[in-house]
Protein backbone atom coordinates (compact mmCIF):
# COMPACT_ATOMS: atom_id res chain seq x y z
CA UNK A 1 0.00 0.00 0.00
CA UNK A 2 1.22 3.29 -1.18
CA UNK A 3 0.92 5.64 1.68
CA UNK A 4 0.21 9.67 0.10
CA UNK A 5 3.07 11.91 0.67
CA UNK A 6 3.21 15.68 0.71
CA UNK A 7 6.37 15.57 -1.02
CA UNK A 8 4.10 14.44 -3.85
CA UNK A 9 2.93 17.43 -5.03
CA UNK A 10 6.48 18.99 -5.36
CA UNK A 11 7.20 15.97 -7.51
CA UNK A 12 4.02 16.77 -9.71
CA UNK A 13 5.57 20.60 -9.90
CA UNK A 14 8.56 19.15 -10.81
CA UNK A 15 7.72 16.90 -13.19
CA UNK A 16 5.92 19.88 -15.27
CA UNK A 17 8.46 22.48 -14.76
CA UNK A 18 9.60 24.10 -18.07
CA UNK A 19 13.15 24.87 -16.09
CA UNK A 20 13.19 21.62 -14.40
CA UNK A 21 17.25 20.09 -12.93
CA UNK A 22 17.99 16.55 -11.83
CA UNK A 23 16.36 15.84 -8.72
CA UNK A 24 18.14 14.29 -5.25
CA UNK A 25 16.13 13.41 -2.46
CA UNK A 26 17.79 12.79 0.35
CA UNK A 27 16.64 11.32 3.77
CA UNK A 28 17.47 7.86 6.05
CA UNK A 29 16.96 4.70 5.24
CA UNK A 30 13.50 3.47 4.62
CA UNK A 31 11.78 7.09 5.06
CA UNK A 32 9.33 6.40 1.16
CA UNK A 33 12.08 7.72 -1.59
CA UNK A 34 11.63 5.47 -4.03
CA UNK A 35 7.86 4.77 -3.58
CA UNK A 36 7.06 8.05 -3.91
CA UNK A 37 9.11 7.81 -7.25
CA UNK A 38 7.61 4.76 -8.22
CA UNK A 39 4.23 6.50 -7.56
CA UNK A 40 5.40 9.46 -9.88
CA UNK A 41 6.19 7.35 -12.37
CA UNK A 42 2.92 6.42 -12.87
CA UNK A 43 2.72 10.00 -14.73
CA UNK A 44 4.84 9.15 -17.34
CA UNK A 45 4.77 6.47 -20.38
CA UNK A 46 8.31 4.96 -19.54
CA UNK A 47 10.19 4.74 -16.17
CA UNK A 48 13.67 3.13 -16.07
CA UNK A 49 14.79 2.12 -12.27
CA UNK A 50 18.54 0.98 -12.05
CA UNK A 51 19.13 0.39 -8.50
CA UNK A 52 23.13 0.41 -8.10
CA UNK A 53 23.20 -1.65 -5.03
CA UNK A 54 21.26 -4.18 -6.19
CA UNK A 55 22.58 -4.08 -9.67
CA UNK A 56 26.65 -3.06 -9.31
CA UNK A 57 27.26 -3.76 -13.18
CA UNK A 58 25.05 -0.88 -13.93
CA UNK A 59 28.10 1.33 -12.51
CA UNK A 60 30.54 0.67 -15.79
CA UNK A 61 28.62 2.46 -17.34
CA UNK A 62 29.18 5.92 -15.72
CA UNK A 63 32.79 4.62 -15.67
CA UNK A 64 33.96 4.50 -19.15
CA UNK A 65 33.91 8.64 -19.93
CA UNK A 66 30.68 8.38 -21.96
CA UNK A 67 28.37 10.75 -22.63
CA UNK A 68 25.21 11.13 -21.08
CA UNK A 69 23.61 10.62 -24.59
CA UNK A 70 25.80 7.17 -24.76
CA UNK A 71 24.47 6.24 -21.50
CA UNK A 72 21.21 7.27 -22.04
CA UNK A 73 21.85 4.56 -25.43
CA UNK A 74 23.03 1.88 -23.26
CA UNK A 75 20.66 1.91 -20.72
CA UNK A 76 17.80 2.04 -22.85
CA UNK A 77 19.33 -0.89 -24.42
CA UNK A 78 20.13 -3.14 -21.49
CA UNK A 79 16.65 -1.99 -20.09
CA UNK A 80 14.38 -3.21 -22.81
CA UNK A 81 12.83 0.09 -22.20
CA UNK A 82 13.24 3.82 -24.51
CA UNK A 83 14.73 6.99 -22.83
CA UNK A 84 13.43 9.53 -24.37
CA UNK A 85 13.50 13.36 -22.67
CA UNK A 86 9.52 14.34 -22.22
CA UNK A 87 8.31 10.57 -21.83
CA UNK A 88 10.39 8.43 -19.50
CA UNK A 89 11.36 8.93 -15.88
CA UNK A 90 14.95 7.85 -15.32
CA UNK A 91 15.17 7.12 -11.57
CA UNK A 92 19.13 6.48 -10.24
CA UNK A 93 18.51 4.88 -6.95
CA UNK A 94 20.95 3.98 -3.95
CA UNK A 95 23.29 6.31 -6.20
CA UNK A 96 25.66 6.35 -3.24
CA UNK A 97 27.08 3.34 -4.43
CA UNK A 98 28.37 4.97 -8.00
CA UNK A 99 30.31 7.97 -7.12
CA UNK A 100 30.47 8.54 -10.68
CA UNK A 101 26.57 8.39 -11.26
CA UNK A 102 26.72 11.78 -8.67
CA UNK A 103 29.06 12.96 -10.53
CA UNK A 104 27.02 12.72 -14.05
CA UNK A 105 24.02 14.32 -13.18
CA UNK A 106 24.79 17.78 -13.71
CA UNK A 107 25.63 16.81 -17.19
CA UNK A 108 22.21 15.21 -17.63
CA UNK A 109 20.84 19.29 -16.93
CA UNK A 110 23.51 20.79 -19.12
CA UNK A 111 23.42 18.30 -22.04
CA UNK A 112 19.78 16.59 -21.98
CA UNK A 113 17.21 18.98 -19.72
CA UNK A 114 14.17 17.53 -21.30
CA UNK A 115 15.27 13.90 -19.49
CA UNK A 116 13.34 13.76 -16.36
CA UNK A 117 16.23 12.28 -14.06
CA UNK A 118 15.23 11.53 -10.04
CA UNK A 119 18.20 10.15 -7.50
CA UNK A 120 18.10 8.87 -4.00
CA UNK A 121 20.00 6.56 -1.66
CA UNK A 122 20.20 6.35 2.22
CA UNK A 123 23.45 6.51 2.52
CA UNK A 124 23.70 9.49 0.65
CA UNK A 125 25.40 12.13 2.81
CA UNK A 126 28.42 9.87 3.03
CA UNK A 127 28.78 10.25 -0.41
CA UNK A 128 28.15 14.03 -1.03
CA UNK A 129 30.92 14.74 1.36
CA UNK A 130 33.68 13.15 -0.57
CA UNK A 131 31.96 15.01 -3.75
CA UNK A 132 30.98 18.63 -1.83
CA UNK A 133 30.70 20.69 -5.52
CA UNK A 134 29.09 17.99 -7.27
CA UNK A 135 26.01 19.79 -8.99
CA UNK A 136 25.65 22.98 -7.34
CA UNK A 137 23.32 25.02 -9.07
CA UNK A 138 22.36 22.17 -11.56
CA UNK A 139 20.74 19.25 -9.09
CA UNK A 140 17.82 20.46 -6.72
CA UNK A 141 18.02 18.48 -3.49
CA UNK A 142 14.92 17.58 -1.46
CA UNK A 143 14.91 16.59 2.09
CA UNK A 144 12.78 13.79 3.37
CA UNK A 145 11.19 12.15 6.48
CA UNK A 146 9.16 9.87 7.73
CA UNK A 147 5.62 10.59 7.53
CA UNK A 148 4.52 13.57 9.18
CA UNK A 149 1.24 13.07 11.58
CA UNK A 150 -1.08 14.94 9.24
CA UNK A 151 0.09 12.04 6.33
CA UNK A 152 -0.70 9.44 8.81
CA UNK A 153 -4.15 10.77 8.91
CA UNK A 154 -4.33 10.74 5.22
CA UNK A 155 -3.26 7.14 5.62
CA UNK A 156 -5.89 5.96 8.14
CA UNK A 157 -8.38 7.35 5.91
CA UNK A 158 -9.33 10.80 7.96
CA UNK A 159 -9.57 13.23 5.43
CA UNK A 160 -11.22 15.11 6.94
CA UNK A 161 -10.11 15.40 10.92
CA UNK A 162 -7.05 16.79 8.35
CA UNK A 163 -9.00 19.26 7.17
CA UNK A 164 -10.68 20.37 10.33
CA UNK A 165 -7.43 20.73 11.89
CA UNK A 166 -6.34 23.35 8.67
CA UNK A 167 -9.64 25.08 9.31
CA UNK A 168 -9.01 25.72 13.22
CA UNK A 169 -8.19 29.04 14.83
CA UNK A 170 -7.01 29.54 18.15
CA UNK A 171 -10.13 31.69 18.60
CA UNK A 172 -12.15 28.85 17.26
CA UNK A 173 -10.94 25.55 18.87
CA UNK A 174 -12.10 21.83 17.76
CA UNK A 175 -15.64 20.76 19.27
CA UNK A 176 -14.10 17.99 22.18
CA UNK A 177 -15.27 15.00 20.94
CA UNK A 178 -13.25 15.68 18.04
CA UNK A 179 -10.40 17.45 20.05
CA UNK A 180 -10.43 13.65 22.06
CA UNK A 181 -10.79 11.59 18.71
CA UNK A 182 -7.50 13.32 17.54
CA UNK A 183 -5.91 12.97 20.76
CA UNK A 184 -6.44 9.29 20.41
CA UNK A 185 -4.81 9.14 16.66
CA UNK A 186 -1.79 11.19 18.04
CA UNK A 187 -1.03 8.67 20.80
CA UNK A 188 -1.16 6.05 18.40
CA UNK A 189 0.89 7.53 15.99
CA UNK A 190 3.68 7.81 18.99
CA UNK A 191 3.57 4.64 19.21
CA UNK A 192 3.56 2.84 15.81
CA UNK A 193 5.83 6.32 14.15
CA UNK A 194 6.49 7.61 10.58
CA UNK A 195 8.38 4.50 8.89
CA UNK A 196 5.81 3.73 5.97
CA UNK A 197 6.37 0.08 6.45
CA UNK A 198 4.86 0.72 10.12
CA UNK A 199 2.34 3.00 8.73
CA UNK A 200 0.91 0.39 6.14
CA UNK A 201 0.29 -2.78 8.48
CA UNK A 202 -1.28 -0.62 10.98
CA UNK A 203 -3.19 0.41 7.98
CA UNK A 204 -3.75 -2.89 7.11
CA UNK A 205 -4.37 -5.10 10.27
CA UNK A 206 -5.35 -2.25 13.06
CA UNK A 207 -2.86 -4.37 15.26
CA UNK A 208 -0.34 -2.66 17.13
CA UNK A 209 1.32 -5.87 18.47
CA UNK A 210 1.96 -6.58 14.96
CA UNK A 211 3.53 -3.01 13.79
CA UNK A 212 5.71 -3.29 16.81
CA UNK A 213 7.50 -6.75 14.87
CA UNK A 214 7.95 -4.48 11.89
CA UNK A 215 9.62 -1.51 13.94
CA UNK A 216 11.80 -4.40 15.31
CA UNK A 217 12.69 -5.41 12.59
CA UNK A 218 13.09 -1.64 10.91
CA UNK A 219 15.61 -1.16 13.95
CA UNK A 220 18.18 -4.33 13.59
CA UNK A 221 17.73 -2.75 9.31
CA UNK A 222 18.94 0.50 10.95
CA UNK A 223 21.59 -1.10 13.37
CA UNK A 224 22.89 -4.02 10.11
CA UNK A 225 23.83 -0.52 8.11
CA UNK A 226 26.06 0.72 10.76
CA UNK A 227 28.66 -1.69 8.98
CA UNK A 228 28.51 0.60 6.06
CA UNK A 229 29.08 4.20 7.56
CA UNK A 230 33.09 4.44 7.39
CA UNK A 231 35.62 1.68 7.95
CA UNK A 232 37.23 3.85 10.83
CA UNK A 233 33.88 4.28 12.62
CA UNK A 234 32.88 0.65 13.78
CA UNK A 235 29.39 -0.65 13.94
CA UNK A 236 29.86 -1.46 17.98
CA UNK A 237 30.75 1.92 18.39
CA UNK A 238 27.59 3.68 16.61
CA UNK A 239 25.39 0.97 18.02
CA UNK A 240 26.37 2.41 21.44
CA UNK A 241 26.41 6.06 20.31
CA UNK A 242 23.15 5.32 18.82
CA UNK A 243 21.56 4.09 21.79
CA UNK A 244 23.34 6.87 24.24
CA UNK A 245 21.23 9.12 22.60
CA UNK A 246 17.93 7.62 23.01
CA UNK A 247 18.48 7.03 26.85
CA UNK A 248 19.41 11.33 27.21
CA UNK A 249 16.45 12.27 24.61
CA UNK A 250 15.27 15.61 25.64
CA UNK A 251 18.09 16.36 27.89
CA UNK A 252 21.50 18.09 26.83
CA UNK A 253 23.77 15.30 25.45
CA UNK A 254 26.93 14.19 27.75
CA UNK A 255 29.52 13.04 26.16
CA UNK A 256 30.83 11.22 28.71
CA UNK A 257 27.99 8.65 29.92
CA UNK A 258 27.79 6.09 32.11
CA UNK A 259 29.69 2.63 30.45
CA UNK A 260 30.85 4.66 27.70
CA UNK A 261 33.89 2.53 26.17
CA UNK A 262 34.89 5.42 23.69
CA UNK A 263 37.09 8.47 24.27
CA UNK A 264 35.05 12.04 23.28
CA UNK A 265 36.34 12.46 20.00
CA UNK A 266 35.01 9.04 18.85
CA UNK A 267 31.76 9.78 20.20
CA UNK A 268 31.68 13.19 18.44
CA UNK A 269 32.39 11.22 15.32
CA UNK A 270 30.26 8.69 15.59
CA UNK A 271 27.58 11.51 16.39
CA UNK A 272 28.84 12.83 12.71
CA UNK A 273 28.12 9.93 11.29
CA UNK A 274 24.76 9.13 12.36
CA UNK A 275 23.60 12.73 11.71
CA UNK A 276 24.75 12.16 8.22
CA UNK A 277 23.07 8.98 8.35
CA UNK A 278 19.69 11.39 8.65
CA UNK A 279 19.24 8.81 12.07
CA UNK A 280 19.36 11.81 14.43
CA UNK A 281 18.85 15.33 14.28
CA UNK A 282 20.57 17.94 16.09
CA UNK A 283 18.49 20.50 18.63
CA UNK A 284 21.41 23.44 19.07
CA UNK A 285 21.23 25.91 22.31
CA UNK A 286 20.91 29.75 21.01
CA UNK A 287 21.22 32.29 23.19
CA UNK A 288 17.88 33.53 20.99
CA UNK A 289 19.29 37.94 21.54
CA UNK A 290 17.84 38.41 17.65
CA UNK A 291 17.77 36.83 14.91
CA UNK A 292 18.99 34.72 13.15
CA UNK A 293 18.99 32.10 16.37
CA UNK A 294 21.79 30.60 14.40
CA UNK A 295 24.00 33.30 14.94
CA UNK A 296 24.18 32.67 18.90
CA UNK A 297 24.64 28.91 18.99
CA UNK A 298 26.48 27.18 21.63
CA UNK A 299 27.36 23.53 19.75
CA UNK A 300 28.49 22.56 23.65
CA UNK A 301 24.91 21.88 24.19
CA UNK A 302 23.03 20.15 22.13
CA UNK A 303 20.36 17.41 22.42
CA UNK A 304 19.90 15.12 19.76
CA UNK A 305 16.44 13.82 18.53
CA UNK A 306 15.94 9.95 16.94
CA UNK A 307 14.73 10.29 13.34
CA UNK A 308 11.40 8.72 14.12
CA UNK A 309 9.04 8.30 17.62
CA UNK A 310 8.13 4.46 16.34
CA UNK A 311 11.74 3.84 16.12
CA UNK A 312 12.77 5.36 19.31
CA UNK A 313 9.84 3.69 21.67
CA UNK A 314 11.57 0.39 20.19
CA UNK A 315 14.55 0.97 21.12
CA UNK A 316 13.71 1.99 24.69
CA UNK A 317 10.98 -0.72 25.75
CA UNK A 318 8.10 1.63 26.38
CA UNK A 319 5.13 -0.20 27.70
CA UNK A 320 2.59 1.15 24.33
CA UNK A 321 -0.04 0.68 26.79
CA UNK A 322 1.50 3.90 28.82
CA UNK A 323 1.49 5.72 26.17
CA UNK A 324 -1.76 4.80 24.55
CA UNK A 325 -4.06 5.12 27.90
CA UNK A 326 -2.09 7.91 30.16
CA UNK A 327 -3.33 11.50 30.10
CA UNK A 328 -0.19 12.45 30.98
CA UNK A 329 2.76 11.50 28.95
CA UNK A 330 5.71 12.56 32.40
CA UNK A 331 4.95 9.20 33.29
CA UNK A 332 6.24 7.83 29.99
CA UNK A 333 10.11 8.84 29.84
CA UNK A 334 9.43 11.42 31.52
CA UNK A 335 7.19 12.92 28.61
CA UNK A 336 10.58 13.23 26.40
CA UNK A 337 8.52 11.45 23.33
CA UNK A 338 6.28 14.18 23.03
CA UNK A 339 9.37 16.66 22.76
CA UNK A 340 10.77 14.41 20.43
CA UNK A 341 7.48 14.35 18.42
CA UNK A 342 7.12 18.11 18.46
CA UNK A 343 10.71 18.56 17.12
CA UNK A 344 9.93 16.10 14.31
CA UNK A 345 7.27 17.80 13.45
CA UNK A 346 8.98 21.60 12.72
CA UNK A 347 11.01 20.01 10.66
CA UNK A 348 8.67 17.52 8.75
CA UNK A 349 6.55 20.89 8.40
CA UNK A 350 9.21 23.29 6.81
CA UNK A 351 10.21 23.65 3.08
CA UNK A 352 11.71 19.80 1.94
CA UNK A 353 14.24 21.66 -0.31
CA UNK A 354 16.02 22.86 2.37
CA UNK A 355 17.58 21.03 6.27
CA UNK A 356 16.03 23.22 8.61
CA UNK A 357 18.03 23.42 12.22
CA UNK A 358 16.57 23.19 15.20
CA UNK A 359 17.23 25.43 18.45
CA UNK A 360 16.62 25.62 21.92
CA UNK A 361 17.43 28.25 24.88
CA UNK A 362 18.83 27.11 28.41
CA UNK A 363 19.76 29.33 31.15
CA UNK A 364 22.12 28.01 34.19
CA UNK A 365 22.20 30.92 36.41
CA UNK A 366 23.15 30.06 39.70
CA UNK A 367 19.94 29.53 41.35
CA UNK A 368 17.93 30.08 38.65
CA UNK A 369 18.01 27.34 35.67
CA UNK A 370 15.37 27.73 32.83
CA UNK A 371 14.83 25.70 29.68
CA UNK A 372 12.78 26.55 27.17
CA UNK A 373 12.48 22.96 24.77
CA UNK A 374 12.30 25.41 20.97
CA UNK A 375 13.10 28.41 19.97
CA UNK A 376 11.22 29.19 16.99
CA UNK A 377 11.74 32.00 14.38
CA UNK A 378 8.09 33.77 12.67
CA UNK A 379 7.70 36.48 10.87
CA UNK A 380 11.23 38.48 11.75
CA UNK A 381 10.40 37.20 15.62
CA UNK A 382 11.80 34.94 18.16
CA UNK A 383 8.76 32.22 19.56
CA UNK A 384 9.54 30.30 22.37
CA UNK A 385 7.86 26.68 22.07
CA UNK A 386 7.34 24.25 25.36
CA UNK A 387 6.06 21.01 25.10
CA UNK A 388 4.17 19.63 27.68
CA UNK A 389 3.01 16.45 27.74
CA UNK A 390 -0.14 16.33 29.62
CA UNK A 391 -2.98 19.57 30.13
CA UNK A 392 -0.91 20.97 33.37
CA UNK A 393 2.87 22.08 34.26
CA UNK A 394 4.77 25.18 34.97
CA UNK A 395 5.51 28.28 32.79
CA UNK A 396 8.07 29.32 34.94
CA UNK A 397 11.00 29.15 31.70
CA UNK A 398 8.49 30.42 29.40
CA UNK A 399 7.30 33.08 30.94
CA UNK A 400 11.05 34.25 31.81
CA UNK A 401 12.00 33.87 28.60
CA UNK A 402 9.35 36.52 27.31
CA UNK A 403 10.52 38.61 30.20
CA UNK A 404 14.53 38.62 29.65
CA UNK A 405 14.28 38.15 25.74
CA UNK A 406 11.02 40.84 25.38
CA UNK A 407 9.32 38.50 23.00
CA UNK A 408 5.79 39.46 22.18
CA UNK A 409 4.07 35.97 22.27
CA UNK A 410 5.14 32.47 23.30
CA UNK A 411 3.69 28.92 22.29
CA UNK A 412 2.54 26.11 24.72
CA UNK A 413 1.74 22.46 22.97
CA UNK A 414 -0.06 20.40 24.99
CA UNK A 415 -3.03 18.04 25.47
CA UNK A 416 -5.29 21.18 25.22
CA UNK A 417 -7.26 22.09 22.82
CA UNK A 418 -6.63 25.41 21.03
CA UNK A 419 -6.85 28.64 23.30
CA UNK A 420 -4.92 31.69 24.46
CA UNK A 421 -3.10 31.99 28.04
CA UNK A 422 -1.65 35.53 28.49
CA UNK A 423 0.83 35.67 26.49
CA UNK A 424 0.21 32.08 25.03
CA UNK A 425 -0.64 30.38 22.27
CA UNK A 426 -2.08 27.55 23.33
CA UNK A 427 -2.00 24.40 20.75
CA UNK A 428 -2.72 20.93 20.73
CA UNK A 429 0.10 18.35 19.75
CA UNK A 430 -1.58 17.25 17.19
CA UNK A 431 -1.51 20.41 15.63
CA UNK A 432 1.95 21.10 15.66
CA UNK A 433 2.62 21.43 11.74
CA UNK A 434 -0.15 24.42 11.95
CA UNK A 435 2.79 26.14 13.80
CA UNK A 436 4.33 28.30 11.01
CA UNK A 437 0.64 29.55 9.65
CA UNK A 438 -0.87 29.85 13.15
CA UNK A 439 1.95 32.52 14.32
CA UNK A 440 2.05 34.51 11.02
CA UNK A 441 -1.40 34.93 12.25
CA UNK A 442 -1.33 36.00 15.87
CA UNK A 443 2.06 37.34 15.94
Amino acid sequence: MYCARNIDKELIAWMLSENRKPLMIRGARQVGKSSSVKNLSKSFKYFVEINFDENPQYCQLFEQNLSVIEICEQISLIASTPVKPGETLLFLDEIQVCIPAISMLRYFYEKIPELHVISAGSLLEFALSEIPSFGIGRVRSLFMYPLSFSEFLLAMGEKNLNEEIDKTTITRPLHDLVHQKLLLYYKKFLVIGGMPEAVSKYVATSDLLEVQRVLNDLVIAVQADFAKYKSRVTAARLQEVFNAIALQMGQKFTYSYSNTTQTIAQVKEAIAMLKMAGLIHAVTHSSSNGIPLGATVNVKKTKYLIFDTGIFQRILGLNISDLMLSDDLNVVNKGSIAELYVGLELLKSESCYQKTELYYWQREAKNSQAEVDYVFQSEGEIVPLEVKSGTKGSMQSLFLFLKEKNVKKGCRISLENFSTLQQLLIIPLYATHRLPHLLKTNI
